[in-house]
């Protein structure tokens, strides 16, 4: 059963000065003293078409600028389409920007209760809920204070516990979780999450990618307004990254002197791939992942000895691997072309970006033929399947691995 249905929908904004906006605006084009001001119109979206069902979980990802917000203003009826058509089944809970559906000069008891008759709920549905409403923002010292003296984070707070407690059957959530401390992002993100599982719909906009692939199983990417890619959630924010990425899960070089080396070995491919041997740029953290590097031996007689360098975002070393087990740690090479796997096994890296320079050395005596930093990179996902290290924590995890350990637990009977 479907929880909402879009069918080309788009929305057109003019920007300038074209359009009157006032007594002076309407003069000025009855006089024609406003001849020289020109409008330009943008079109925030272009023919969106997708559905939802219900008990879905939909993430939204895109630059900024890419028809997000807009998209969610209609879904949230704030905004009317420029043409197409919506159909919304069921009461929608949005929380958009900071403050939206609250009234200043009322408390923030008295907006709980204003918002609930928003959403069409009875004063006693909405009593049962209070006090976990409460309780999750985490301001009861400051219920009977008027909103308008409320920081940004407090806003932030009332907002999606409101938002989410109310049991709307479609709740809507744009990226201002930003607002909020670390600790209460973790709260909010385990809260969509189960209401997520209660077989409510939840459309999730956001530039964490993490908490994208975590939370929703499917995702849309939006650029220019327009629908690039409709998938799995992986899926999605896999091409997204990749095209943000420099560099990407396989780089080539020419098979000349303008390629990484010198004038002993060359090194003319990187790539990132599956068990089956295909080309990934992101990998589900249970999988293993394997690293390929292809050189070409100009000159015979040197023990070569390939390694790789594993970085996170933050350029932190993870680890570096050399290839001293495949038996040619003494062996000397002969010139051709040689390629060289190494496998990363599955529950070990930590989600997110990793970064893999290439290199290439001798070690007796020492000499680094070549050294590619960021040849490669490859984003790791981890889901919520419940079944890696993260278990069923939808919180942020910190950490540059992220191994399955194993546990054991003995009861003393008492």
């Amino acid at each position: 059963m479907k929880a909402l249905e879009l069918e080309n929908i788009s929305k057109r904004y003019f920007l300038g000065e074209g359009r009157a906006t006032s007594l002076r605006d309407l003069i000025g084009r009855f006089t024609g003293g406003n001849k020289h001001v020109k409008s330009r119109e943008i079109w925030a979206l272009r023919q969106v078409s997708f559905s939802v069902e219900q008990g879905e979980t939909l993430g939204i990802i895109g630059h900024n600028g890419a028809g997000k917000s807009t998209l969610l203003k209609i879904l949230s009826r704030i905004t009317r389409p420029t043409s197409g058509k919506g159909t919304i089944y069921g009461r929608v809970g949005s929380l958009l920007e900071v403050g939206t559906g609250f009234h200043n000069e009322l408390t923030g008891r008295e907006n709980i209760y204003l918002n609930g008759a928003i959403l069409g709920m009875r004063r006693s549905e909405i009593e049962a809920k209070f006090d976990e409403i409460v309780a999750f923002s985490e301001l009861e010292k400051f219920l009977d204070t008027p909103v308008k003296h409320y920081s940004s984070g407090m806003y932030m707070r009332l907002a999606f516990a409101i938002a989410a407690h109310l049991e709307p059957e479609i709740l809507i959530v744009d990226e201002v979780l930003a607002v909020g401390d670390i600790n209460f992002q973790r709260k909010c993100l385990a809260k969509m999450r189960d209401v997520g599982d209660s077989g409510r719909t939840v459309i999730f906009v956001s530039h964490d990618m993490q908490a994208v692939t975590r939370l929703c199983k499917r995702a849309i990417w939006l650029r220019g307004g327009e629908v690039v890619r409709d998938a799995a959630a992986a899926e999605t924010v896999a091409e997204y990254l990749h095209e943000q990425s420099q560099t990407g899960a396989e780089r080539h070089w020419p098979d000349n002197e303008s390629a990484p080396g010198n004038d002993i070995v060359r090194l003319l491919a990187v790539r990132v791939c599956d068990e089956s041997g295909k080309t990934i740029s992101a990998a589900d953290i249970r999988r293993p992942v394997f690293i390929e590097m292809t050189y070409r031996v100009l000159a015979g007689g040197k023990v070569l000895v390939p390694n790789l360098h594993f970085f996170n975002e933050q350029g932190v070393c993870i680890f570096i691997s050399h290839d001293w087990f495949s038996g040619w740690r003494d062996r000397p090479r002969e010139t051709g072309i040689y390629l060289s796997r190494v496998k990363i096994p599955g529950n070990f890296l930590s989600e997110g970006w990793i970064y893999v320079g290439a290199a290439i050395s001798t070690y007796k005596p020492l000499s680094v033929h070549f050294a590619e930093w960021d040849a490669v990179t490859f984003n790791v996902i981890d889901t919520m399947e419940g079944d890696t290290a993260r278990g069923d924590y939808a919180g942020v995890l910190p950490g540059i691995v992220r191994p399955v350990l194993d546990w054991t637990t003995e009861s003393s009977g008492i």
